[in-house]
């Protein structure tokens, strides 16, 4: 009786933070475009756009193509949605445990978020469209390219808190409860700073944003992956992009940024609850205007040439000197 009541409330709880999770994640879009629009000198649309553009695509049928195949394309958007809101189910936000924290870890959160991309390719290939077909094999190229700066990142935290005696060096509620920066030594700081601006450029192009965004690219491709979809699919790709966007800004917090202000002022209770909620949600609206809105404002597409270069390159060798600072400084530490 005890783990029904147990599996009870944590549906209930998956089902809620679902649904906040959702809103936030719309309002994220709409405060990315209206940031985006002030710094290119336009009044912009309102924070509430995302909201009007979702309840009008909601409101409108499917088209599906007469070449797809159309229970793969129907599925691929409820495919990314689900994947996302499972992804936020691990993440701490503010004091709160993650739901499913004790069912996975960081690698498992890696492989999550690989899944709404899947998805995307899989509903671009299934539309039988020739501009989604190219669409969705740079999508593909994408993925494969920012895979290695993201596991640089990745290994170092692991590594970190193995060589500091934590255990579940994987686990992100041990990751949050033993902050990185407070296990490492200046060299090792070095190495955090420069894995937190690779993690800033890894960020777009997991959410396919400018400069990254080859594989939709509206003047070239039309949308490229999404150019098939319409109505309550298109939707659905919307809410994902939204609840992606929370989550890449919610596992930024818990790697490098996961203090909360309760402890500060001695607070308790569902007041420290909210207080640290609000405080996590205002730490990844702050991470999320600086790596993906003043980035895509700032910069024009990149070709998909450059996208790999710039992963398995530049971005590729910096994740792995970052590294290998993290792994200098903790050796050298163990020996002094």
């Amino acid at each position: 009786m005890l783990s029904m009541d147990i599996l009870l409330v944590t549906i209930l709880a998956a089902i809620g933070l679902s649904i906040i999770g959702i809103a936030l994640g719309l309002i994220l879009l709409g405060i990315d475009r209206r940031i985006s629009a002030r710094m290119q000198a336009r009044i912009g649309p309102p924070l509430r756009q995302p909201f009007i553009d979702l309840k009008k695509l909601l409101s409108k049928e499917n088209v599906i193509p007469e070449n797809a195949i159309p229970s793969l394309f129907n599925a691929a958007p409820i495919v990314a949605l689900a994947s996302s809101i499972v992804v936020l189910l691990y993440l701490p936000i503010g004091s709160m445990m993650p739901i499913l924290g004790g069912y996975g870890d960081l690698i498992l959160v890696m492989y999550l978020l690989a899944v709404p991309a899947l998805a995307m390719v899989a509903g671009g290939f299934a539309s039988g469209s020739p501009y989604a077909t190219v669409g969705a094999q740079r999508e593909m190229v994408s993925m494969i390219a920012y895979e290695l700066p993201l596991a640089s990142i990745v290994i170092a935290v692991a590594w970190l808190l193995y060589s500091s005696g934590v255990a579940d060096p994987f686990a992100l509620t041990s990751i949050v409860a033993n902050p990185i920066w407070s296990l490492v030594g200046p060299l090792g700081v070095v190495g955090l700073i420069i894995l937190l601006l690779t993690f800033a450029w890894v960020s777009p192009a997991e959410l396919s944003k400018i400069p990254f965004d080859t594989p939709e690219a509206e003047t070239e491709l039309a949308g490229g992956v999404l150019v098939e979809y319409s109505g309550k699919n298109l939707g659905l790709f919307t809410v994902a992009q939204g609840v992606k966007t929370l989550v890449m800004g919610g596992l930024a917090v818990a790697i490098f940024f996961p203090w909360n202000l309760s402890p500060l002022f001695g607070l308790t209770g569902y007041v420290a609850l909210t207080v640290d909620a609000a405080f996590f949600f205002a730490k990844v609206i702050l991470l999320m205007i600086l790596s993906v809105t003043v980035i895509r404002t700032g910069l024009a597409r990149f070709r998909i040439t450059h996208v790999v270069t710039l992963f398995w390159v530049w971005l590729g060798v910096a994740g792995l000197f970052g590294l290998s600072l993290v792994i200098l400084d903790s050796v050298l530490r163990g020996w002094f």
